[in-house]
C-alpha cells in the first residue's frame, strides 16, 4: 500500500481509507471512455486504493464487466472487489423493483462472478432490502455463499437498524452502505450508532452529493440530457440547486483558508465521521481521483468541523436525497 493512504477496518476486513465507487463508469454521469476509466482504477490501485465498488445494475452489468477487464492479471491482488445485487433493473430506466429470495441470491452471484471474471467476491452487499423477504432468508443463502467459497465477507446497503440486528444475528455483517455526506445524514441518529455497536464498518456511497459537493456544477444544464442527476436527482432540479448551491459556495472560504479544494473539505468532514468509516467517491477520471485520495489524509480541528457544518447545515437543504419512487425501495 502506498505511503499516506491509511488503513481502516470494516469489521475485520482491512481496506485503505478512500475506495473508488464504479457506479459512473458505464452510465449514468454522462459519455464514458472505458480506456479512461481502466486509467483510473489503475491509477487508484497504484496510489494505493484498494477497495473498488461496483453493483450488478451499474450500466447493466457493464461496470462489473469493466472492472473485470481492469484487474486482470496480477492487479487483482491489489483489490479487494464488492459488488451488490437485490435491485432488479430492465433496459436503460433506473430499478423498478427489490429481491432477496435465497435462489435470486446465488444466481446473481453466479452471474456477478461470472462478469467480473472472479472466483470469489470479496464483499458482496444487498444493495435494497426486500421487503417480501425475510432478511434472515437473504443473508442465510449470503452464509452459504460464504461457506461456499464465493464470497470472503457480506454487507448490507440502506438497511435500517431493526433490520441490521437481525441479519447480524444470522451472519456477521462486515459493512453498511449507505449515503452519507454533508447534505445526507440520516443515518446519524440510530443507524450508524447500531453498525457501531455490532462492529459494523460504514462505507458512504455518494459522499460528494453526486459531484456537487465540489462546487463545480453550476446549473442543471451542467448535466446531459440522460444524466442520472437531471433525472433522478431532487436536490438538483431547477428549482432546488441554486439554493443548495449556495449552500455549497459557503463552504469556498473555509476551504480557501485551508488550502485545499471545496470537494477535498466536504470529504475530509466525511473521513472525520470515524476510523470505521471509508468512503467511495466515484469517478472517472485521474484527476479528480487524485484530488479525492488527498482528503483522505486532510486532518480538520474540532473547530474546522463545525464550522463546516455551521455553513452547510443538512436541515437546510432543499430536496430529499433520492426521488420519492427510489425512496420506497430504502429500508426505513
Amino acid at each position: 500500500m502506498s505511503d499516506g493512504l491509511p488503513t481502516r477496518r470494516l469489521g475485520t476486513l482491512e481496506v485503505a481509507a478512500q475506495g473508488l465507487g464504479g457506479l459512473g463508469i458505464s452510465e449514468f454521469y454522462g459519455p464514458t471512455d472505458d480506456a479512461e476509466s481502466i486509467a483510473t482504477i489503475h491509477r487508484a490501485l497504484d496510489l494505493g486504493v484498494t477497495l473498488i465498488d461496483t453493483a450488478d445494475v451499474y450500466g447493466n452489468g457493464a461496470s462489473e464487466e469493466l472492472i473485470g477487464k481492469a484487474l486482470a492479471g496480477s492487479r487483482r491482488e491489489q483489490a479487494v472487489v464488492a459488488t451488490k445485487f437485490g435491485v432488479v433493473r430492465s433496459g436503460s430506466g433506473i430499478g423498478h423493483a427489490v429481491r432477496g429470495d435465497a435462489a435470486y441470491v446465488r444466481q446473481a452471484a453466479d452471474d456477478s462472478l461470472h462478469r467480473l471474471g472472479l472466483d470469489h467476491i470479496d464483499l458482496y452487499f444487498q444493495a435494497r432490502v426486500d421487503p417480501a423477504v425475510p432478511i434472515e432468508e437473504t443473508v442465510g443463502a449470503l452464509a452459504e455463499l460464504v461457506t461456499a467459497g464465493k464470497v470472503r465477507f457480506i454487507g448490507l446497503s440502506e438497511a435500517a437498524a431493526a433490520t441490521i440486528r437481525r441479519a447480524h444475528a444470522v451472519h456477521p455483517i462486515t459493512a453498511l452502505q449507505t449515503e452519507w455526506s454533508l447534505w445526507s445524514r440520516g443515518i446519524e441518529a440510530e443507524t450508524a450508532p447500531t453498525a457501531r455497536e455490532l462492529g459494523i464498518g460504514i462505507v458512504p456511497n455518494a459522499p460528494l452529493g453526486r459531484g456537487f459537493l465540489t462546487g463545480r456544477y453550476r446549473d442543471v444544464s451542467a448535466f446531459g440530457e440522460h444524466d442520472f442527476r437531471r433525472l433522478a436527482q431532487p436536490r438538483l432540479t431547477a428549482r432546488n440547486l441554486p439554493h443548495n448551491l449556495a449552500l455549497v459556495d459557503r463552504l469556498a472560504p473555509l476551504a480557501k483558508d485551508k488550502g485545499v479544494t471545496v470537494g477535498q473539505l466536504a470529504l475530509a468532514w466525511v473521513h472525520h465521521r470515524g476510523s470505521d468509516v471509508v468512503p467511495i467517491p466515484g469517478t472517472r477520471r485521474v484527476d479528480h481521483l487524485e484530488e479525492n485520495l488527498a482528503a483522505a489524509t486532510l486532518d480538520l480541528t474540532a473547530d474546522e468541523l463545525a464550522a463546516v457544518e455551521e455553513a452547510l447545515p443538512a436541515q437546510e437543504v432543499e430536496g430529499t436525497r433520492l426521488t420519492e419512487f427510489s425512496l420506497q425501495f430504502t429500508d426505513r
